[in-house]
């Protein structure tokens, strides 16, 4: 297929969710100027202490985990391929006043756009699936790395995007580790249902041994990986809060999230 036109469609996308999102209770915006942070437990315990480290957010939407790690104290780069959704970030940026370098490119073409090699690279919740091929992502990772620099991810589980939520009850249709891209087209967005948006998209199924198998063939070593059951958003039907405040897939049999850890080497 011509990922170029995939990459457009989802570009226009995005633009069109940004603003969308940045209005909505989700991303509630008035909260986040009082806290200034949008990080969930997953990905606070298991990077701890970031001051005065430099990190590398990979599909960074408008920039609230960006800011949020910056806030902690980290040196921020963030990048993502709306350039609306970077915008957005750059002013909240300077209304915050919190400093992140903002760029605007396709995940993949990362290091054509960033020279600098970091302490650490993050990227986390519904990003990979936007990908077609998970090895040149995983080589960019390894070459913003700097040696002995660590890469996080926390992602929702493959097993999720299995099923069609198109219909009033989700239905197993895609692949585990399908290839072939899955064109999808809804009314609104996983922020505000409501939208009158439509969302237009390509995304790519991909199994947690591709995940796994993609960054050790780029030369890193795997420290952590973990699968939970309970998720910080209530994204997919018929989830359910327990008192641990997270969302769980009412009566499933699956995990929501996957966690990796990974390392470059000295």
């Amino acid at each position: 297929m011509d990922l170029q036109k995939a990459f457009e469609l989802n570009k226009e996308t995005w633009n069109t969710k940004t603003g969308i999102h940045y209005e909505s209770k989700f991303y509630d915006k008035q909260a986040f100027a009082k806290a200034k942070n949008s990080l969930n437990s997953y990905e606070i315990n298991t990077l701890g202490e970031v001051t005065d480290k430099s990190l590398l957010h990979l599909q960074c939407h408008f920039g609230q985990d960006s800011l949020s790690w910056a806030n902690k104290g980290a040196q921020v780069t963030a990048v993502d391929i709306s350039d609306k959704a970077i915008e957005l970030g750059k002013k909240l940026s300077i209304e915050l006043e919190i400093p992140v370098d903002f760029v605007c490119c396709n995940v993949l073409e990362t290091s054509q756009h960033v020279k600098e090699q970091f302490d650490i690279v993050f990227t986390s919740y519904g990003s990979i699936g936007w990908l077609p091929d998970l090895k040149p992502w995983a080589q960019m990772i390894a070459q913003r790395l700097q040696p002995g620099g660590v890469f996080y991810m926390v992602e929702f589980h493959p097993i999720l995007w299995m099923f069609d939520y198109s219909e009033e009850k989700p239905i197993l249709t895609y692949h585990y580790s399908q290839n072939e891209a899955i064109y999808d087209e809804y009314p609104g967005t996983y922020a505000d249902p409501n939208s009158k948006m439509i969302s237009k998209e390509y995304g790519w199924n991909h199994s947690l041994s591709e995940v796994i198998q993609s960054l050790l063939e780029a030369g890193l070593t795997l420290e952590l990986f973990a699968e939970h059951d309970g998720s910080p958003y209530d994204v997919f039907p018929d989830m359910e809060q327990k008192e641990d405040g997270l969302y769980y897939i009412k009566d499933g049999l699956s995990p929501s999230l996957f966690e990796v850890k990974a390392r470059k080497g000295s």
